[in-house]
């Protein structure tokens, strides 16, 4: 797999730096991937694809106010990530500091507050284990900020940058693919007889990682996810009978992907931390249709969606979006790939 398989040009306008408003008004290109037609569309127009019995998974991780500041002992300020804490470790978390070389193992981290943190390891990637003394979430919660991916330079409302189904606190990282759906049109979906279930999976800041070189050898970040009973039954009984499994996001992807076993017979239910990493060649076991943003070039979401659609209409897609003026990344528009 040849990394520049995975490039394209977009011109620097075509980032989005706000959402559409209302969030239904952003534009969804559609794609039929037996036929290769391109049909472009308007995200409110999602009802008219869909059908009764279908099942349509969101996924309800929350963004977390993650980012805050810090100064080491010798007072130099520290700005802090907080990407994940660490299951079972009594304050433990993962998160990434810049200047990171101002943080070295053992240091004492102050916060504005007053809480404390220690750098406690360095892996392999940069990330510093910090090991908390007192309440991490309630100082978040009190001074933190909302993350926003690099490329958005301008001031976002934080309640933008959440689903309006947002709901187990978690990630570092909106699934951006959500941002489109207000409560009306999650209602008109209803209305048809689609069965709307959740996952959750925590997304990361590697969402973001550039994949350099060999993509064969890029690893992925640990993100947590969980996996209700009543979605893993829903989804499972919708494969046994024909019907479809529509994702909403990458994550969603990720999660039921990450999920199945076919030893077992399906997705099943439970919590666990995946670092699949969908590239073509791989085997969908679950999903038949993929709502999601444009994403990155030499991305590893970008990769997804090839192994979704294939190579040769994912980049017939990608210019055409170029060439219509789509607004792409986490605050643009959207495809639906049928």
């Amino acid at each position: 797999m040849n990394l520049e398989d995975f490039d394209y040009h977009l011109p620097p306008e075509l980032i989005a730096q706000s959402g559409a408003e209302p969030r239904d008004a952003s534009r969804l290109m559609v794609i039929d991937r037996q036929t290769g037609q391109i049909t472009h569309r308007i995200f409110r127009d999602l009802p008219q694809y869909l059908r009764a019995g279908d099942v349509l998974v969101l996924n309800q991780s929350k963004v977390i106010p993650a980012r805050t500041f810090a100064t080491n002992p010798h007072g130099t300020g520290l700005e802090v990530l907080l990407v994940r804490e660490i299951p079972s470790g009594e304050g433990l978390w993962e998160a990434l500091l810049k200047p990171a070389r101002r943080a070295k193992v053992g240091s004492r981290l102050t916060f504005p507050d007053g809480l404390f943190a220690t750098v406690e390891a360095i892996e392999a990637d940069g990330t510093r284990l910090l090991r908390f003394s007192g309440n991490v979430w309630e100082h978040l919660e009190n001074i933190g900020k909302m993350p926003l991916p690099p490329y958005i330079q301008a001031s976002v409302d934080p309640a933008r940058y959440q689903t309006v189904y947002a709901k187990t606190p978690g990630s570092v990282a909106a699934p951006t693919a959500g941002l489109h759906f207000t409560p009306e049109l999650l209602d008109r979906v209803r209305g048809l007889g689609v069965d709307i279930q959740y996952v959750t999976l925590h997304v990361g800041p590697g969402t973001f990682k550039p994949v350099h070189d060999d993509p064969d050898r890029h690893v992925m970040h640990l993100e947590p996810y969980e996996v209700s009973p009543q979605t893993a039954e829903a989804v499972n009984r919708a494969r046994a009978e024909g019907r479809r499994v529509i994702a909403v996001g990458t994550t969603v992807v990720r999660t039921l992907e990450t999920a199945y076993s076919a030893e077992l017979g399906g997705v099943q239910a439970g919590a666990g931390e995946t670092q699949l990493f969908i590239r073509p060649g791989f085997k969908y076991n679950v999903i038949d249709t993929l709502i999601t943003n444009f994403h990155l070039p030499k991305s590893t979401l970008l990769m997804l969606v090839s192994a979704f659609m294939g190579h040769g209409l994912m980049k017939q897609a990608y210019q055409t979006a170029v060439a219509e003026r789509y607004r792409f990344y986490s605050l643009g528009d959207a495809m639906l790939i049928l």
